[in-house]
């Protein structure tokens, strides 16, 4: 199987709209959904095109319009940068691709291999795609994206590298151990029936500290990680790894090519070290644990849509009684 890009981050299928669900703001461009046609306007207006999938009952959807695109500065920022499409996942309005060819919003979806929401395309004059973002990034590092992908800077450096400068946050500024981790020298060509999981990190990084305080310790994740070899890997590191096709790299050059915009980011491979799936963005331990089944229980085989994997994972457990805390 081919490895499935998402964007973390990604945001999660989910259960009922929430009764206060933000709305997305009135300035979003209101389209044909002439995919060709959009970025040729944005382009002509010296901006660029930026696409935004969601889905109804999406917790990071909302909290991308309320406190990212509901902040003035990003919003300001965005407008002066970009034209901004709202596309909905499971959408059947009729979209007109960027070969010219009839299809709807879901397929287009497909297409694009959107596997989380919110996903957001920035995609340079000729539609090309200038940055990726899977799943939902906090306002400071949003920032800096806009910045990249609004001053086009794609093709004078790697966005990994941008976002390590210019994304200074409060955390605790260390890597944090655990004894499921692989330990150095990380060798990961060497395997064994277990796939395994590579789990992009950096010392100053809120996130990480957040998953390694709440996500990791859950006793459904733990349970889970096991069922993986799991390693670390420093995106600014220059220590040597092998890559799981047998490449020795500093992590630091790894990340770079494995196109890391979000820390943590999950990326998993199969038993013949294969990239089958990746989450780059903000979860919630419901959605690590999600994330985590969804590679380990080999679903991901059969059910290609992680959204439906998800939806019928909380169906499930509903009808057995449990309460889903999607956000706790």
């Amino acid at each position: 199987m081919r490895a499935i890009f998402t964007p973390l981050l990604l945001s999660i299928f989910l259960a009922g709209i929430p009764a206060t669900a933000a709305e997305p703001p009135a300035w979003f461009k209101e389209s044909f959904l002439d995919m060709r046609e959009d970025v040729a306007e944005a382009a002509k207006s010296g901006r660029r095109l930026m696409l935004y999938f969601h889905q109804d009952g999406c917790p990071y959807c909302d909290k991308l319009l309320r406190e990212n695109f509901g902040d003035r500065a990003i919003a300001d920022k965005t407008r002066r940068h970009f034209d901004v499409i709202a596309l909905n996942l499971w959408g059947d309005r009729e979209v007109t691709d960027f070969a010219g060819k009839p299809t709807t919003e879901k397929e287009f979806a497909r297409a694009l291999r959107v596997q989380f929401t919110p996903t957001l395309l920035m995609l340079d004059e000729k539609g090309g795609t200038a940055l990726r973002l899977n799943g939902y990034v906090p306002p400071h590092q949003f920032h800096v994206a806009l910045d990249y992908a609004g001053g086009k800077l794609e093709k004078k450096q790697a966005y990994t590298d941008y976002l390590l400068a210019r994304a200074p946050e409060s955390a605790s500024g260390k890597l944090h151990e655990a004894p499921w981790l692989m330990k150095a020298p990380l060798d990961l060509s060497k395997r064994d029936r277990r796939p395994t999981l590579a789990i992009f990190e950096q010392k100053v990084c809120a996130g990480c500290d957040e998953t390694h305080a709440e996500g990791f310790p859950r006793p459904e994740v733990a349970a889970l990680l096991k069922r993986f070899r799991a390693a670390r890997v420093d995106i600014a590191a220059n220590e040597a790894l092998k890559t799981p096709d047998g490449k020795s790299l500093p992590m630091r050059e790894w990340s770079r090519k494995m196109k890391i915009a979000y820390t943590p980011s999950f990326v998993f491979f199969d038993a013949s070290g294969q990239e089958v799936f990746r989450v780059e963005g903000y979860l919630r331990p419901f959605h690590l644990a999600s994330s985590l089944d969804y590679v380990a229980s080999g679903a991901y085989r059969k059910q290609p849509e992680f959204q439906r994997f998800i939806e019928a994972r909380a169906a499930a457990r509903r009808a057995q009684g449990e309460r889903i805390e999607l956000m706790k």
